[in-house]
């Protein structure tokens, strides 16, 4: 679980736009680091070179001077004086005649690379010790009476020294880029992770309610200050929910008492009515406007009463397949009264943990939807089973169905289809049955039946069905009178 959990955040974080952001940041440091550390390494490297070459100029402006003083024969001498001791910096000396041959110097021949060349260059030196070579920077003259003079330095420190710089600009360059990348990651991850904590918090919300708020790390960051003013946001917003909740339910708990006496007088009136048959249809439209307007109070107490969870003390294992028998034995003749035939399908035996009578109301109402808003001579099923271990109810018209863009809008309540308006109903039965869905854990979905309507209920996974169990559901379905709970539905 937290091995899965962590893999889910390193793919959030690797997606992450801060990440990407990051990466640019440091590709465009990167760049300039480089170009800084290119700039370096090419001053440094230029600098010791033309050190070098400033003292190489200055030994052949010295033996220039001797060789126009004395001759070749004062150039000699100074040549010997030059590497009669073994010299710190390296110097290379030579002296050869117009043919190459040497004259004097401590080079045993004339570089074969640079004959018939003047001017700077460098060339190897191969050294005494098998395999070595030195590299040699030196500048090359002809003599005015055809004699050839080279002198140069050994730069294999040089060398040294510049490979030195490039291997710690090599670390250097690395090691940023790999703290650079540690470091987005790390506050990539940060930055994820308290995003996640508050989508995490953002589904609760809409899966359970507003009771959920965004976790705090007492950091007192800018992030702390955005979960507080979140959290601030849906203490308000639940504030306000529940007062026009409670507002709600009182207008529907109050106006019941006053509309059931108003509903009583109007009975014992009917009752006592010998004034005509005018006045005895006045009254009983009177009374089925009132019984109406009774049985939606009735569904808006009821589904609060649902989602605010009060039911759940109700629940037991129960056959789903039962409830789903009953349902049809109480609509079969209103099927019948269209022409049309309700039927019952699936598995015989289907446990699930809940409660009957709200089963029992939310399959009534798919049921009576089905018949009341199908077609004339139709068929409706009721098709119970155990689906990859998870029971399945659904039930099927062959109607006109409903439009797939008003299949979240139809489970909102008082909303009703423009050619259901002609039909008695209020809009609250697929809100209660979405309500019970809810708080039994099902999923509700919609599906085209080509042509007509499929709405299956899919509970989670159930108790499998011995004998026993079989048994215990049975005594549950058997409580309670399976018509009453559909009375205020059916008027609804």
């Amino acid at each position: 679980m937290v091995s899965g959990f962590a893999s889910v955040l390193l793919l959030k974080t690797l997606r992450s736009s801060t990440l990407r952001l990051a990466l640019i940041c440091i590709a465009v440091f990167g760049a300039v680091v480089i170009a800084l550390f290119g700039y370096v390494y090419w001053a440094t490297a230029s600098y010791l070179q033309s050190r070098a070459d400033q003292a190489i100029a200055a030994e052949l402006s010295t033996l220039q001077s001797a060789y126009a003083t004395g001759g070749r024969g004062e150039l000699v001498a100074a040549i010997a004086q030059h590497t009669a001791a073994p010299r710190p910096d390296g110097g290379v000396y030579l002296l050869a005649d117009a043919e190459f041959a040497p004259l004097a110097g401590n080079l045993k021949a004339w570089p074969s690379d640079l004959r018939g060349s003047t001017g700077w260059n460098s060339f190897s030196l191969q050294q005494d010790a098998p395999g070595a070579a030195a590299q040699v920077r030196a500048i090359a003259l002809t003599l005015p009476d055809g004699a050839h003079l080279l002198v140069g330095r050994n730069i294999a420190d040089l060398d040294q020294f510049v490979r030195r710089i490039n291997i710690a600009l090599g670390a250097g360059i690395v090691l940023i880029f790999v703290l650079a990348g540690v470091a987005s990651l790390s506050v990539t991850r940060r930055t994820v992770g308290r995003i996640e904590a508050i989508n995490k918090t953002s589904r609760a919300i809409m899966q359970s309610g507003l009771g959920e708020r965004i976790p705090r790390r007492g950091t007192h960051d800018e992030w702390d200050e955005l979960a507080a003013n979140l959290n601030s946001m849906l203490d308000r917003i639940e504030l306000l929910m529940n007062e026009v909740k409670q507002v709600t339910d009182n207008v529907a708990h109050d106006l019941r008492t006053p509309l059931t006496r108003i509903r009583g007088r109007l009975e014992r009136a009917y009752a006592r009515s010998g004034s005509g048959a005018g006045d005895a249809n006045l009254i009983a439209d009177t009374l089925a406007d009132l019984d109406a307007v009774l049985a939606m109070f009735t569904s808006l107490t009821r589904i609060a009463q649902i989602e605010a969870n009060a039911r759940m003390a109700a629940f037991r294992t129960l056959d789903l397949a039962q409830v789903a028998r009953e349902v049809a034995e109480l609509f079969d003749a209103a099927a019948e009264e269209r022409g049309g035939r309700l039927e019952v399908l699936g598995d015989e035996h289907v446990l699930v943990a809940g409660d009957r009578d709200l089963l029992f109301d939310a399959l009534a109402n798919l049921v009576d939807n089905a018949i009341k808003h199908g077609r004339d001579g139709g068929r409706v099923a009721i098709d119970v089973a155990l689906r990859d271990g998870a029971p399945v109810v659904s039930v099927t018209d062959d109607g006109p169905g409903i439009p797939l863009a008003e299949h979240e809008r139809v489970l909102k309540r008082f909303y009703r289809l423009e050619r259901s308006r002609r039909t008695p109903g209020n809009g609250l039965g697929l809100s209660l049955v979405a309500a019970v869905a809810r708080l039994h854990g099902a999923a509700l979905e919609m599906h085209d039946n080509a042509p007509g309507l499929a709405i299956r209920l899919i509970f989670p996974p159930a108790v499998q069905p011995d004998e026993e169990a079989i048994a215990t559901a049975a005594r549950t379905n058997l409580i309670a009178d399976p018509r009453a709970p559909i009375i205020a539905s059916r008027r609804a």
